[in-house]
């Protein structure tokens, strides 16, 4: 039976046998090998999914709440709080809560997917909502928990890195070593810097034979480290990612640059088509800001070739149920017909005949 990750890697991790593991069973979330997409887009590597919106919460934040809210509870703290465009705070009001904590989180006014919202909310935590973005939230909670006996549980909190790395440990215990290529997407930065921490600590212990090049991307409308200067305003469809001072700046940078990979940014169009042709042709539903990793390999591959034997690992950050209001408003409407059969036929005719 499954008992989340820091049992499955308690070995890995910053715990003794006296830690009050506060968990949800997160993480063992599937590996999912794309079998339509590769060939649309002529590339010749195998293509996986690693779908971490099926963690509790809907999103990876689970991963490394549950190491974060495990270590403040260790620590005797009684309050947490943290900065979020949604997944984060939803995962630190759940874990919060399961652990008896009390939980605030500061998000930008207006700016935060309405399933991520309603999740901190029916969990019981203290939503503030700012007239600011996610940066200035992030300021606040900074120099709030300095001050306070509150604890920070943003990807700033070391721990929450500690747990995040296990995503990488479960890539390559799936795969049986590291892939050749690992797209994620870039906001707040932590996920990049986590998930190449636990590759190369994999890579030590001799769990795997090879690092894969880490390949981040941004949404072109909020991507500093690609422009190389903080964005103000930051502006993107993708919510998860709509940071324009990332936290984790020089740590992705430094994974990009010790991996040999890249971070790059996609348009809110090549985002959004992502979504549509993954949730479309392979049958998975992700939010937004996931579909950047899925985006950024459609655009490596129109410049590069993928090799036969190369294995491709795309990190699809949060499930498309956390973003609904984006969801309806690039699917396509139900078709009204009469109450009979022969109007269903006449519209289902061309299905049929393509049968």
């Amino acid at each position: 039976m499954w008992k989340g990750v820091i049992e499955a890697y308690r070995m890995f991790l910053p715990v003794t046998d006296a830690t009050p593991v506060v968990s949800l069973c997160e993480g063992n979330t599937p590996l999912i090998q794309l079998h339509n997409l590769p060939g649309l887009f002529n590339i010749a590597a195998e293509w996986y999914a690693k779908y971490e919106g099926l963690n509790p919460t809907g999103s990876f934040k689970d991963r490394g709440m549950c190491m974060a809210i495990t270590k403040a509870k260790e620590a005797g703290s009684k309050i947490v709080m943290c900065a979020s465009t949604g997944n984060t705070s939803a995962a630190a009001a759940a874990y919060a809560a399961r652990a008896g904590m009390a939980c605030c989180v500061l998000i930008p006014e207006g700016k935060i997917a309405l399933g991520k919202l309603s999740q901190a909310m029916l969990h019981g935590a203290l939503v503030l909502q700012i007239q600011g973005n996610f940066d200035d939230a992030l300021t606040l909670v900074r120099e709030i928990t300095a001050e306070y006996p509150i604890t920070l549980v943003n990807s700033l909190n070391p721990y929450r890195i500690e747990g995040q790395k296990t995503g990488a440990f479960e890539i390559v215990d799936q795969l049986g070593d590291a892939p050749d290529f690992h797209f994620i997407p870039v906001g707040n930065a932590g996920n990049i810097t986590a998930y190449w921490k636990g590759y190369t600590e994999y890579f030590s212990h001799q769990k795997s034979t090879k690092l894969p090049k880490m390949m981040g991307y941004q949404a072109a409308g909020s991507a500093p480290i690609v422009m190389g200067h903080p964005i103000e305003h930051p502006d993107t469809i993708a919510t998860a990612i709509r940071i324009g001072n990332p936290a984790s700046w020089q740590q992705a940078v430094a994974a990009r640059d010790e991996s040999g990979g890249l971070i790059d940014m996609v348009t809110d169009d090549e985002i959004t088509q992502a979504q549509q042709m993954l949730a479309g042709h392979e049958g998975i539903f992700c939010e937004p800001a996931s579909a950047a990793s899925i985006a950024g390999v459609i655009k490596y591959a129109q410049a590069n070739r993928f090799e036969s034997g190369q294995r491709i690992v795309s990190i699809l950050t949060g499930h498309g149920l956390k973003d609904p209001t984006r969801a309806i408003e690039i699917a396509s409407r139900p078709v009204v017909v009469d109450r009979t059969k022969a109007a269903i036929l006449k519209v289902l005719s061309p299905m049929l005949e393509s049968a």
